[in-house]
């Protein structure tokens, strides 16, 4: 009987070798594509961590209620309105013709009337920060419609100023050094002007209020004091009363007294007192301008100029100033109903005749 043979033949080695490559490759890319895929999924993650942050400072978007319950009504609901978020640019001459973009929320109903006028709130940001911090972290746009509705406030307008020119900028909301860097002049007449025209505003200063926080709130004072008059109502938020020595104001010791309200106080509040402008502001336990509101509080009580201060507990932080964004609103609105014993300027259309005193 013949043997079966039987043949075995290896693969040459160089053959095995392209083999084992072509697997170790295909191994390589795939692990490449899984890292590139979890580091693009964790940019991805990070990137909208970071964007959240900065949009929201760590609280919740903006919520809208769909309705509310009416006081004294158990049972019932009111509907809720949707205030209007625009832009709006001003070309300023105080900023040597910089056009400067902000934002203005309209109250619900505004487009239902061609003929009702509306108070104004002028809200003015902290450094860094831009208007829309308001709108995103401070949801003045969701309590302006749902205190609306509750009755709580009366419909008005609320104008969120843009006070740089970069998210980063440093201006103090204040007439600095230098021949376009009057941001002070800029808010009180220019935003003013454009507002007045464009909007249907009451274009007299107690149809008007001004506040803002840290730095805005500052400012809001300082302008406020600047332009007497103007604006019958002034809120600041964890503001201060003495001008930071910075590169504003150029180390310039008259600058800075002329843009200190603790300075400023005695020498304007005879005509504060006269029409009856009302400051309305709050600091926190931790903050470190608490000092400055304390003394300024008590300058006000001693040229009885009518206001109202409170120290809250918290620090420098929308944590302090978030949750007081209702009573801001309710207190601005109360204080804007109020018509002044004496006959108030309207201060826009002087402004059209020419810029105000320049500190």
């Amino acid at each position: 009987m013949d043997r079966q043979k039987f043949s075995t033949s290896r693969p040459e080695p160089g053959k095995v070798l392209a083999a084992n490559q072509q697997a170790m490759s295909r191994s390589a890319k795939l692990m490449s594509l899984t890292i590139a895929v979890f580091i693009l999924a964790g940019t991805a993650g990070a990137y909208a961590y970071v964007r959240g942050a900065w949009l929201y400072r760590g609280f919740a978007p903006p919520a809208a209620l769909g309705s509310v319950p009416v006081p004294g009504h158990p049972g019932r609901r009111v509907q809720v309105g949707s205030s209007t978020l625009r832009s709006f640019a001003v070309t300023s001459a105080a900023l040597g013709g910089a056009t400067v973009t902000s934002l203005v929320l309209l109250p619900p109903g505004y487009a239902a009337s061609s003929t009702t006028r509306y108070p104004v709130l002028y809200l003015l940001h902290g450094t860094p920060g831009q208007p829309m911090n308001f709108v995103n972290v401070g949801q003045v746009g969701v309590w302006l419609s749902e205190l609306i509705a509750r009755g709580q406030i009366q419909p008005m307008i609320i104008v969120l100023p843009a006070g740089g020119l970069a998210t980063f900028s440093n201006n103090e909301w204040a007439n600095g050094v230098g021949p376009a860097a009057a941001w002070d002049t800029y808010l009180a007449r220019d935003v003013v002007n454009a507002v007045d025209a464009s909007f249907r505003t009451i274009p007299q200063g107690w149809g008007r209020a001004i506040g803002g926080l840290s730095e805005g709130g500052y400012g809001a004072i300082n302008i406020a004091l600047h332009h007497p008059g103007e604006f019958g109502t002034v809120q600041s938020w964890s503001g201060y009363e003495q001008a930071p020595n910075i590169s504003v104001f150029g180390g310039d010791p008259q600058r800075l007294a002329a843009n200190s309200p603790l300075t400023e106080l005695p020498a304007v509040a005879p005509t504060l007192v006269r029409d009856r402008t009302f400051f309305w502001f709050y600091t926190s336990t931790l903050d470190e301008s608490r000092a400055q509101n304390i003394a300024f509080a008590h300058a006000l009580t001693k040229a009885r100029v009518e206001h109202k201060f409170f120290i809250v507990p918290g620090s420098h932080n929308w944590a302090t100033w978030r949750p007081r964004v209702p009573a801001a609103l309710i207190a601005a609105s109360k204080h804007l109903t109020r018509r002044s014993l004496a006959v108030r300027p309207e201060t826009s259309r002087h402004h059209k005749n020419g810029p105000h005193r320049v500190h």
